[in-house]
């Protein structure tokens, strides 16, 4: 009889996937995402599927790993240099959840500028009378313009989205000649100071992180509205709090955060006009679904030996086989 892998999942998968995982894998499901429980569960495991930041030295307790795969895109909740220097293949699902974030920047250009919740918590409260008339402050967004931050599958298709609804995109990338027609490059300080809204899309590296500075915010329209669905770090959030608190740009959204979670004591919970969610754009029924199936297809097929065009780093195998 072959070996069973033995398999660990940060946090839960789609049911159904799990029950696939589980007819070829011991499956463990970690009981909480603190570090010491991570690396003291993952010492005897084969493969593990990422839902949340790992410890820097999460492999240094894994002598067997074999596979790790981001339930996602985004990679850096993993130690990608020191998986590839144990010979490791780590592995993403590019596209996995790209409708789904875009949907979610559509939503909060919507909540925004039509206003819906205000409106329809002071017909509740306050009546038909106090109510209408925040509707004539709500504004169309056709024809106005949107900055994207970082055009890889998630802005390439949210600038589609944008231009089905009329609004005029521009877009700072590090690679402008690969624009689609009609959307037009720009550079950070035309993007910021032209932009309506402005979506950052972009992935955490050295080159991203702290670009929405205080000197950025301060170039954005008072009317403006800033998304963040990149990673926290990517702006300095107190610089956001602060314009928000003085009303010079109209509001904010933020999916990620400096620190996951939450605790509910932070400033944020304070700020004006600051659309909080948990981390969530990327999930919906649909998308956990798909990238719970990417997941354990992913994972088998390393686990037995199949080459997958979505290791992120192939180089592992030259590794091997030195």
């Amino acid at each position: 009889m072959s070996k069973r892998f033995k398999v660990l999942l940060t946090n839960s998968i789609h049911p159904s996937y799990h029950e696939e995982l589980s007819k070829e894998c011991d499956v463990i499901v970690a009981p909480d995402t603190k570090p010491e429980t991570l690396k003291n569960l993952i010492s005897d495991c084969d493969g593990l599927i990422v839902r949340c930041q790992l410890p820097e030295d999460i492999f240094d307790n894994a002598p067997q790993m074999k596979a790790v795969v981001r339930h996602g895109v985004g990679l850096d909740f993993i130690p990608v240099t020191a998986a590839t220097k144990r010979a490791i293949p780590v592995a993403n699902l590019p596209g996995s959840n790209t409708n789904a974030v875009v949907e979610y920047c559509m939503a909060v250009i919507f909540y925004f500028r039509r206003r819906l919740n205000s409106i329809d918590s002071a017909l509740r409260s306050q009546g038909w009378g106090k109510a209408r008339p925040l509707a004539d402050s709500s504004t169309e967004i056709s024809a106005t313009t949107l900055g994207i931050v970082g055009m890889g599958a998630i802005g390439s298709k949210l600038a589609k989205a944008a231009t089905g609804m009329q609004m005029n995109v521009i877009a700072l990338t590090r690679r402008p000649e690969t624009l689609p027609p009609g959307i037009k490059a720009a550079t950070k300080e035309e993007l910021f100071s032209q932009s309506d809204v402005i979506a950052l899309c972009c992935p955490l590296n050295d080159q991203t992180r702290g670009l929405v500075d205080r000197a950025s915010i301060a170039m954005m329209k008072s009317n403006a509205i800033l998304i963040n669905i990149a990673r926290g770090p990517v702006m300095d959030t107190q610089a956001v709090l602060d314009a928000l608190a003085e009303g010079r740009i109209a509001g904010a959204a933020m999916d990620v955060h400096d620190q996951h979670p939450l605790s509910g004591d932070e400033a944020v919970f304070d700020c004006p006009n600051l659309l909080l969610t948990p981390h969530i754009a990327s999930i919906t029924a649909s998308s956990m679904r798909g990238m719970s199936k990417g997941s354990v297809e992913t994972i088998l097929a390393i686990l037995h030996g199949k080459n997958v065009d979505n290791i992120v780093n192939p180089e592992v195998f030259l590794n091997k086989a030195e």
